[in-house]
């Protein structure tokens, strides 16, 4: 419950750093400088405090980082510019959980009682109704309709990847083993960074064309330019978010099941009220304030 409480903290911070990134350069390019730097600093972590990739569940893991972060993490880096923070952690944030709880059930036979989930739908529920825009927030429809699908495609990939994550403690469990957060996060970081480069080169390939054929002086001016102004926040993305809130994230899963760590987890976008209060102009409401007591009182009988 710890980790998943301090994981909320962390991903509040990521979001709405990513968000800020992500209208900078681009929802893709962002998201992989900021797997760059989280496999990185959990590699360094992995090979000095732990086994690196020597795990019986190492595949496991690398596939819950290809889909959870890999495909998952490029949804949602498509729908924080068309929908803002607020509105697209309300969308991935409420699925999340019930998806997360309805995959390991089918697949891995773990029920939750009804107490937990009761607690765990208030919760997302207050969520719901605490993260829901303020009417000055306009977008178009073209924006709600595909930053729609981006949620609901962040929604399933990320609650998969939870459920991969929570199979392979299995096996770390049964092979003897013992993994941490970081350990764990920097084997799922390198399946997110495969997938991550790979959309990187695919939406930028014209743009890198174009590159290899201007002039030395100019890209490199460029260059300058764009991370002038965007380094700062793709660096607190990539260590609150990637680095220590996945690790903290992966902690909780070892022991606690995905139902309850998302539905935990779907408190972040309340988290995030002052961050979009202050960066993004977003008022919070009454209807705000009121849901995000029912989703604290949910997390706090969840636990």
């Amino acid at each position: 419950m710890f980790a998943a409480l301090l994981c909320t903290l962390l991903f509040s911070i990521s979001i709405t750093c990513g968000h800020r990134s992500a209208k900078l350069i681009g929802g893709t390019e962002a998201n992989f400088w900021r797997l760059t730097l989280a496999a990185v600093l959990l590699g360094v972590w992995a090979y000095a405090f732990g086994v690196g990739i020597n795990s019986a569940a190492f595949p496991l893991f690398f596939l819950s980082g290809a889909v959870g972060i890999g495909i998952g993490d490029v949804a949602f880096f498509q729908t924080l510019p068309r929908l803002g923070s607020r509105l697209t952690s309300l969308l991935t944030g409420c699925l999340s959980a019930p998806l997360a709880a309805l995959i390991e059930w089918i697949w891995l036979g773990t029920t939750l009682s009804l107490a937990q989930m009761l607690w765990g739908l208030l919760t997302v529920a207050g969520v719901g109704l605490a993260l829901m825009p303020s009417e000055h927030v306009h977008r178009n429809k073209r924006d709600l309709f595909v930053g729609t699908v981006w949620s609901l495609l962040a929604s399933v990939c990320g609650a998969a990847g939870g459920v991969l994550s929570r199979k392979a403690y299995e096996v770390v469990h049964t092979a003897g083993e013992h993994l941490d957060g970081g350990n764990a996060g920097f084997q799922r970081a390198l399946g997110g960074l495969l997938l991550g480069g790979i959309c990187l080169l695919v939406v930028k390939r014209r743009a890198f064309k174009l590159q290899a054929h201007a002039p030395h002086e100019l890209v490199v001016a460029a260059s300058i330019k764009k991370w002038r102004g965007v380094w700062p926040w793709v660096l607190a993305n990539g260590f609150a978010g990637q680095t220590l809130g996945v690790s903290c994230m992966q902690w909780a899963l070892e022991s606690t099941p995905a139902g309850i760590v998302f539905a935990i987890l779907a408190i972040t976008p309340i988290v995030i009220i002052p961050f979009a209060r202050v960066l993004e102009g977003e008022r919070p409401s009454r209807r705000s304030l009121l849901g995000a007591a029912i989703a604290v009182a949910g997390v706090m009988a969840l636990a």
